[in-house]
């Protein structure tokens, strides 16, 4: 069925503000990049790199999580970003997490969504404590009386990454205490056409599971396959604002960096 029209122009208008606003906030901070301009000997280029870097840590703060409201708002009974779960963990829990990421890390077992999860619902939460660092959810849902809680990650995460990662989403779990679907995705695939790939996983997740990359997280939260849709309307959105972002990464360049 695809994409209704009602959130192809939600969605379009988003990538336009944000635009938008890019160009007309956007002051490069950095003057010097003593190393990288020697490397590359170009240094407009190099100061042009701090424009397009801004824009793509723009989608990754907040875009992706946005589109994702759009996209579940219709087939869902309620979701929300920056979902703060809070509740608390035990002493119990957090060891039976830590055993069950030693044993990951070590292959000494196999990631088991559903063995993981019932075994730190066995764990006593007792004497919980109250734990500020992870209880953030970056997109929230609940559809079909099933809670999902989503970390959307940078495509290529390292290995320390992947691990504090998977303990947040076996944390989310104890937090609520109950099951739940927690899951990190990505979102889109940086190997395409190859599957994703990458030596930093560790053992750590199941694809497809607890972790769902590009087109499998934007259908899985629309509903639907819609992410050739999702990728149209980015496409329309470069086109017509192509120029002026090119004017911008110009005006960028103007001022040469500074050698030191």
């Amino acid at each position: 069925m695809g994409l209704p029209n009602e959130k192809k122009e939600k969605i379009e208008f988003l990538l336009v503000k944000t635009i938008e606003n890019k160009l007309k906030r956007y002051a490069r901070e950095s003057h010097s990049m003593p190393f990288l301009v020697r490397l590359i000997q170009d240094s407009r280029k190099v100061a042009a790199y701090s424009f397009i870097h801004s824009i793509a840590t723009s989608l990754g703060m907040s875009i992706y999580e946005k589109v994702s409201m759009i996209l579940a708002e219709d087939n869902c009974i309620e979701c929300f970003r920056n979902y703060d779960l809070g509740s608390v963990i035990s002493k119990n829990q957090k060891s039976v997490i830590d055993n069950i990421i030693r044993e990951l890390r070590n292959n000494e077992r196999k990631p088991n969504y559903e063995n993981d999860m019932q075994i730190i619902l066995n764990a006593s939460p007792k004497n919980g404590k109250q734990q500020k660092d992870g209880k953030i959810v970056d997109f929230y849902m609940i559809r079909d009386d099933s809670e999902y809680l989503f970390e959307i990650k940078t495509v290529k995460p390292n290995i320390d990454i992947f691990t504090k990662t998977k303990v947040k989403l076996l944390e989310w779990i104890a937090r609520k205490r109950k099951p739940i679907r927690s899951i990190l995705a990505l979102p889109y695939n940086p190997y395409f056409p190859n599957p994703y790939k990458r030596f930093t996983n560790q053992n750590l997740m199941q694809e497809g599971v607890d972790f769902l990359v590009g087109d499998e997280y934007w259908n899985f939260i629309a509903g639907e396959k819609i992410f050739e849709d999702l990728l149209d309307i980015f496409d329309k959105v470069g086109k017509k604002w192509k120029e002026d972002i090119l004017a911008k990464i110009e005006k960028v360049a103007i001022e040469k960096m500074e050698n030191f």
